[in-house]
């Protein structure tokens, strides 16, 4: 069985459950808002061994059957409604410790695509940009800082070219796309004593969106620079060329090795080519959206995506050990 971890509103659930159904696999959905209001979590130890997750009105969740797991942006766990705001957050506490106790058991026998608590990790853009260096890829000088003083000095040595700027993390209340940096931005530095923030030598260029599915690689450029938006194309995708593109060879090693050593099994990256050639590393998504390269390019990610995902070989992908950024 495939345990595909989403919500309602995954634009890429739909496709992917889909395709899963075409090739026969066995699926459940979970959706994780659903407990503990709607569900209960049930592990049992020291003789019985009985291991599920029990949602109202459905079949039980049977860690032993589960081949294979899709942890796609789970949303947050809700309690009962008749609680008070303290209780309710106790009972979240406690489902969520049982819950990750439950795919803590499936680590042994299941493909996870990906792993939460690595996932989670390989999201955090100051830890891949060390691996990504460590991976031979081509990293725009770049500063994560709170002190405007070493902010000030960074944005002086990036020269004419200048720098954008964006956030270490968002959350859809927040989210912002990656800026140029202003002169306004500048006078306004102060601010970041209150929050670090991510500044990079902007790189005049194209953008390349490269979708790794196991040691699958699919790459398509977008070209953004006539875009209202050239310095980051989400958002303004409709106003974007798209075309499949290759990756020099260095490269699609680097980021195959950067998926390898951030231990994850898909992984969407950004990356900049630049004017004169050059291909720079900019970030890694482990849970990035594809939907919107493969309607633009043809590129058959989703079928990809349910194949490995059908197969459920979890030895192909073993976690990297012992590596660290160095």
């Amino acid at each position: 069985m495939i345990l595909a971890v989403t919500y309602p509103g995954d634009e890429h659930a739909a496709p992917l459950l889909d395709a899963l159904a075409r090739r026969g696999a066995e699926v459940a959905v979970l959706d994780t808002s659903e407990l503990p209001r709607r569900g209960a979590v049930a592990l049992a130890y020291g003789g019985s061994h009985t291991r599920q997750i029990r949602l109202d009105g459905r079949s039980p969740l049977e860690a032993e059957r589960i081949s294979a797991v899709w942890w796609r942006r789970p949303l947050p766990l809700r309690a009962s409604r008749r609680l008070g705001r303290a209780h309710a957050a106790f009972a979240v506490r406690q489902a969520g410790d049982a819950l990750m106790g439950f795919f803590a058991l499936l680590e042994r026998h299941a493909l996870f695509v990906n792993h939460p608590w690595r996932g989670e990790m390989a999201g955090l853009k100051t830890f891949q940009l060390a691996i990504a260096e460590r991976a031979a890829l081509l990293v725009p000088a770049t500063l994560v800082t709170s002190d405007p003083l070493e902010a000030r000095a960074f944005l002086a040595s990036c020269g004419r070219a200048g720098a954008v700027h964006k956030a270490l993390h968002s959350s859809p209340a927040d989210w912002r796309r990656a800026r140029r940096v202003t002169p306004g931005d500048r006078a306004r530095l102060g601010i970041i004593r209150h929050a670090p923030l991510i500044l990079q030598r902007h790189i005049p260029g194209v953008d390349v969106r490269v979708t790794l599915v196991g040691d699958q690689v699919f790459a398509a450029e977008i070209d953004a620079r006539r875009s209202s938006s050239p310095d980051d194309y989400r958002g303004v995708e409709s106003q974007c060329r798209f075309a499949p593109c290759a990756l020099p060879a260095k490269v699609e090693r680097g980021l195959c090795r950067l998926r390898r050593d951030l231990g994850l099994v898909f992984g969407a990256a950004d990356l900049r080519r630049s004017d004169d050639g050059s291909w720079y590393f900019l970030e890694m998504n482990p849970s990035g959206q594809w939907g919107f390269v493969e309607e633009r390019t043809g590129q058959p990610i989703t079928a990809a995506l349910a194949e490995l995902l059908a197969r459920g070989d979890r030895g192909a992908f073993e976690p990297a050990r012992d590596r660290s950024p160095g």
